[in-house]
């Protein structure tokens, strides 16, 4: 084109710069600024905010901040779209020092900010728990004659429902109520919104049902806050009830409708609901299903709706939990086809599924393509390859990944250190288990209950005498016992030929009484199953026997004396 054909115009360069970025070759985009003027274009804003977009996805929000200084350098001014921008990524990882200096020099560099600006600054300051500075530049808004919206009060009522001052939000409700500043439908989104942060689920659909009963005007907006707060906690099948309601009222589901859902079920691994809503939505018939994710976004996309890397990452993450990682994969292939590309969760989470399988090969290849993709390994890629590993017995690999983590930038945390100490005591190392916690007490790092149960389910495996010197340690310590504690011992009495004894401290937890869960009742069913066959179980020695109900009454007498009143 540039030999032979027309001269490229900002047009031409713009799209260029947006492909090179979505294909993560951000620094081949952002050369192409560089040399526009070789051919008589000056960039322009979209240009800018092309480059200033793709640094923020990818966490480089100083680069970014550069951009931003470079464009008004050079002439060009910034548009509401490149601070809220830039906004929105700095209080996204809550650096609001940055933020507000931006934020300041908003009139100086453009347009006075707008409410878009105002409500990205408020919405940082209430997710950074400073509703004080929340309402300061609320009330900022307000002198200079800005007009809120629906977003800023919703904003400010989930701030003041989630962190436990529902007076203030009631009485900003009244306000509202009266100013006539927004209309009752949205005055409705805002009150169900802030029910659903301060976790009155019921609350929350009760006045819903109650609203559309009174034939009252109602959006998707107040449904899409309680199938989202649902689906964060586990009530899947609240959520999709919540779903069928608005259905049957003629509500139309909106895309974050769409996408909570699918969050939801794909976590909870019901992949053929999230197939089937993702099929109704877009009007097809259950017996018309289609198995495979690609035609199902195919059918989804001719019907308008599109998806994006959330819904793409809520079925990978379900696809990989299955052991599906053929159609993880495909659907990652199908993401870059429709130009999005795959992000840190994306590929964190397929590392995770080749990491299950023990394909270590092929979640190291993944790791290096980060790389060539413009994506950066965080803690989360380096503790799921090093947990890999370490479930492959390959302490050796987990070592590797230990010093590329540390080259990185990036220092261990208590998951890191989890990790490593299950490794050891798997492959009955636990001299390097306890030198483990040794470490991460000495660097700081505080112990959790992971870290105490793993180290005793390897104590009471290992030598007596070792063993009760890491107990030792653990109770210095202030080990908190739970139900996984209990978990823990009562498999060791089912593993070490004392089933009678898991039996007989079953019967005394339930006296307590705390909450069982599933893996309790099952070493009760074995121990009950192991005490019918009891002429093949070998007993264990009185002294692992002794040490092993010290350690339970440790725990019993914990969970006595924090049990919950009624």
């Amino acid at each position: 084109m540039i030999r032979k054909g027309p001269r490229p115009c900002n047009y031409t360069f713009n799209v260029m710069i947006l492909g090179f970025c979505r294909k993560g070759l951000l620094r081949v985009g952002e050369s192409l600024l560089h040399v526009m003027w070789k051919f008589q274009c000056d960039p322009d804003v979209i240009a800018y905010n092309i480059v200033i977009n793709a640094n923020c996805v990818r966490g480089q929000t100083l680069d970014a901040l550069h951009w931003v200084h470079l464009m008004t350098s050079r002439a060009c001014k910034p548009s509401i779209v490149t601070f809220s921008t830039i906004l929105n990524a700095l209080c996204k990882e809550g650096n609001l020092v940055e933020a507000r200096k931006l934020f300041d020099g908003i009139p100086d560099m453009g347009d006075p900010p707008s409410t878009i600006i105002y409500n990205t600054m408020m919405d940082g300051y209430v997710k950074a728990r400073d509703m004080g500075q929340a309402n300061m530049i609320y009330e900022e808004m307000m002198n200079k004659g800005i007009s809120p919206d629906g977003i800023t009060f919703n904003i400010l009522i989930a701030g003041y429902y989630k962190y436990g001052r529902e007076e203030d939000a009631d009485r900003l409700l009244r306000d509202l109520s009266v100013s006539g500043l927004v209309p009752d439908s949205s005055l409705y989104d805002i009150l169900v919104s802030g029910l659903c942060w301060a976790g009155r689920l019921d609350d929350a659909m009760e006045f819903l049902e109650d609203i559309l009963e009174k034939g009252l005007p109602l959006s998707a907006v107040a449904f899409n806050s309680v199938i989202a707060t649902c689906s964060r906690v586990g009530l899947e099948h609240k959520a999709y009830k919540a779903y069928k309601f608005m259905i049957a009222f003629g509500i139309t589901p909106s895309s974050s409708t769409c996408s909570s859902l699918l969050m939801g079920l794909s976590k909870k691994g019901n992949l053929q609901e999230a197939r089937e809503l993702l099929s109704f939505i877009n009007g097809l018939s259950k017996a018309g299903l289609v198995e495979e994710a690609y035609d199902i976004f195919l059918d989804m996309s001719r019907k308008g709706f599109v998806p994006n890397n959330f819904v793409y990452n809520s079925l990978i993450g379900g696809f990989c939990n299955c052991g599906k990682l053929s159609d993880a994969l495909k659907l990652e292939s199908e993401m870059r086809k429709k130009g999005l590309l795959p992000d840190i969760y994306t590929t964190n989470m397929i590392i995770n599924g080749f990491c299950k399988q023990g394909r270590m090969k092929s979640a190291v290849d993944t790791f290096m393509d980060m790389y060539r993709s413009g994506l950066t390994p965080d803690i989360v890629t380096y503790n799921t390859l090093i947990g890999g590993y370490c479930k492959a017995f390959d302490l050796a690999g987990a070592d590797e990944f230990l010093c590329k983590m540390h080259a990185s930038g990036w220092e261990p945390d208590i998951t890191t250190y989890n990790i490593r100490m299950q490794g050891f005591c798997s492959v009955r190392k636990i001299n390097r288990a306890v030198m483990m916690l040794d470490e991460l007490v000495s660097g700081g790092v505080v112990p959790d209950t992971v870290t105490y149960n793993t180290l005793m389910n390897g104590a009471c495996v290992d030598i007596l005498d070792r063993a009760m010197i890491l107990m030792a340690k653990l109770l210095k310590l202030a080990f908190l016992p739970n139900i996984v504690t209990t978990n823990v011992l009562l498999s060791q009495f089912c593993k070490q030929g004392m089933p009678e004894k898991a039996l007989m401290w079953g019967q005394k937890f339930s006296d307590i009484p705390i909450w069982f869960d599933d893996i309790t009742y099952k070493l009760l069913e074995r121990a009950y199953h192991n005490m019918q066959e009891g002429s093949k179980i070998s007993s264990g020695t009185p002294e692992k026997s002794l040490f092993l109900d010290f350690l339970m009454y440790i725990t019993y007498d914990y969970l006595c004396r924090n049990k919950p009143h009624k």
